[in-house]
């Protein structure tokens, strides 16, 4: 009977195996969540703690979010400060040892990239500044790719057993990715150089990798919301430089874009911005599959007037 009973519990033990094996992944954003999905395959779970039409400077730090991250392997998350506003207290509460930072579970995909819009100064009175640099890098794929290879190796650290399952899966996404850069960049040459209007200091990124010149911001400063007076000032700026189309995110409110559009006679683009943005926008490669898609439309409707 002993033995009986042992053989049961050494067959349970192994049954438990897989669930036990399966990393668990917080991803601060749906972009990373996406990426670790592509590299992690069946040896990851991931959960996304913000979703596209949300603000990802402004999330509460709800008891959901601080359970995730208290079962959590690995946290993935953008930083550059991005998610300084609710991420610390997360951290803090969800009181893992294994995912604060520091340790080899959490991970910053910021770190990764050459960043831009390094501030000269730290006011207060300049708005919503990132004293590292603007956080918003996943709209270059460009930086995915890089992201990419230091987040499988992350994972191997953690989870050493599948560390050739990760590598293989990193060079075959590291592949299909750059072909799918290349016939990008093809098809994006007649952006190069065209004139935007940014409603937020989102796009930098996006506008060094493509070209694209920002003549103008919606937002008076970054995280300010516009003015009546200062979109005016925007409308009269455009006279004297004119632009091709005003970009916003699609978490971002409508109405300053649209005022925009409609006395300066430029398209309103919403471009998806991250993983689940738009239709169709469903993983990495169908979020840059849809911004290049509505950046070309919008100089083909301006050229057709």
């Amino acid at each position: 009977m002993k033995n009986i009973l042992q053989v049961f519990l050494v067959l349970l033990a192994l049954t438990a195996l897989p669930a036990q094996a399966t990393l668990n992944i917080f991803a601060c954003e749906p972009e990373w969540g996406s990426l670790a999905l592509e590299l992690g395959g069946d040896k990851v779970s991931v959960y996304n703690a913000t979703q596209a039409l949300q603000d990802v400077h402004h999330v509460q730090a709800k008891p959901s979010l601080i359970a995730k991250m208290r079962s959590a392997n690995l946290a993935v998350c953008t930083g550059l400060e991005l998610e300084i506003g609710w991420l610390p207290m997360v951290l803090r509460q969800g009181a893992n040892p294994a995912v604060q930072p520091g340790k080899p579970g959490y991970f910053e995909a910021g770190n990764y990239v050459q960043r831009l819009e390094i501030p000269q100064r730290l006011d207060r009175a300049d708005g919503d500044v990132h004293a590292m640099g603007n956080p918003h890098i996943q709209t270059d794929p460009r930086n995915i790719a890089k992201v990419s290879v230091a987040l499988a190796q992350r994972l191997a650290e953690i989870d050493p057993a599948n560390a050739t399952y990760y590598q293989t899966r990193q060079q075959d996404f590291a592949q299909r990715w750059q072909t799918a850069i290349l016939r990008w960049e093809l098809q994006a040459k007649p952006l190069k150089g065209v004139a935007i209007v940014v409603q937020h200091k989102a796009f930098p990124y996006l506008s060094d990798w493509l070209g694209l010149r920002e003549v103008a911001m919606l937002e008076p400063k970054p995280g300010v919301e516009p003015t009546s007076s200062h979109l005016a000032e925007v409308l009269e700026q455009l006279q004297q430089h004119p632009a091709r189309m005003v970009i916003r995110a699609a978490y971002n409110d409508d109405r300053a874009s649209r005022w925009l559009s409609d006395r300066a006679k430029i398209p309103a683009v919403v471009l998806p911005f991250t993983v689940g943005g738009a239709d169709h926008a469903n993983d990495l490669f169908g979020l840059f599959d849809i911004t290049l898609s509505r950046l070309l439309d919008a100089i083909s409707t301006d050229s057709a007037k």
